[in-house]
């Protein structure tokens, strides 16, 4: 496919998402994601299953250790890129199938600011695992087996990138081969993050956990902001790199479920205007259940307990990501 016929589906694509979250709004009342009694919306595209599961209350401890996941993928993703090195030993033990890292470099930045912000970055990822290693105690799981190469045509970095259209078959993606590179492999994590923890919060019981939860929501929010903010600044001189954010937007949308929860760094219909913050047209950020998000972070569709970068799935009850038609 050339460059013209690839903008121009993604351009269809964006139009027939925007199509359908307007009708979605319409049918829901403006609310595109929601949480009643614990139980995610069928409206919103999740199945039966998921409905039932959430129904099944997740204790605190499952919400935390799930999360735990999350940030053992961010940790180890930015201090390898930062630092050339992973998570220390005493912060990848635990419960359930410790499992090693494969991939992962440092990355040789060009752009003094973008190197400052990964490293700031880094470090907030690294915290976050030890505070909910700390929160945990022993209940805290091991970090699992997770792919963040970026070398293997085959690995999760280069599945994400072919689904999204940035990479042909046979092609590998290296988020760790330029600033721009780096920037894209951040982008595909740090909205998950923001919507996996507004989407968690409603299930957590313990107010002291709650808030906890809420400040790392909080410190992803301005992570995914800085993202965005620096791909669009950059793509104002490499509109490329406009393109390819939202096509991992729309990789990531294809993925979770039938609803339209996630957005670009550009305006639809306008390319030259940010958006820099997703929002309904509430102003309210997006939020997804944990399925939801292992279906993006698995690379599936299907309801399955393991892929993409958790190759053999992520430790704790909540393993298992949706299925939707």
């Amino acid at each position: 496919m050339t460059d013209t016929n690839l903008t121009l589906a993604l351009l269809e694509s964006r139009k027939q998402k925007i199509e359908k979250r307007r009708s979605f709004f319409k049918n829901v009342g403006g609310l595109s994601v929601g949480l009643v009694g614990g139980t995610f919306l069928s409206a919103c595209g999740g199945s039966v299953h998921d409905a039932i599961a959430q129904a099944a209350q997740p204790t605190d401890t499952d919400i935390l250790n799930f999360a735990l996941n999350l940030e053992y993928l961010e940790a180890q993703f930015y201090s390898y890129a930062v630092f050339g090195t992973g998570l220390a030993a005493n912060l990848v033990t635990g419960s359930g199938n410790q499992g090693a890292v494969t991939g992962g470099k440092q990355v040789p930045f060009k752009d003094p600011l973008v190197a400052q912000y990964a490293k700031e970055i880094a470090q907030d990822e690294i915290a976050h695992v030890g505070f909910l290693r700390r929160t945990l105690g022993a209940a805290a799981v091991a970090q699992p087996a997770i792919d963040i190469g970026g070398t293997d045509p085959n690995g999760a970095f280069s599945n994400a990138a072919r689904a999204a259209g940035l990479v042909g078959p046979g092609v590998a993606f290296d988020p760790y081969a330029s600033d721009e590179n780096f920037l894209l492999g951040a982008f595909i994590f740090e909205d998950v993050g923001v919507t996996a923890y507004k989407g968690a919060s409603p299930l957590i019981q313990n107010k002291t956990f709650l808030e906890a939860a809420a400040g790392i929501l909080a410190a992803e929010a301005y992570h995914a902001g800085l993202v965005r903010t620096v791909l669009y600044a950059k793509g104002l001189s490499t509109p490329t790199l406009r393109t390819a954010a939202g096509a991992i937007s729309d990789a990531r949308d294809s993925l979770d479920n039938s609803a339209d929860v996630d957005q670009g760094i550009v305006t639809a219909g306008d390319a030259s205007v940010s958006n820099i913050v997703p929002l309904d047209r509430d102003g309210i950020a997006f939020s997804r259940t944990p399925g939801d998000v292992l279906n993006i972070v698995y690379l599936t569709k299907e309801s399955v307990t393991m892929g993409g970068f958790f190759p053999r799935g992520a430790n704790g009850t909540l393993n298992m990501s949706s299925a939707y038609a």
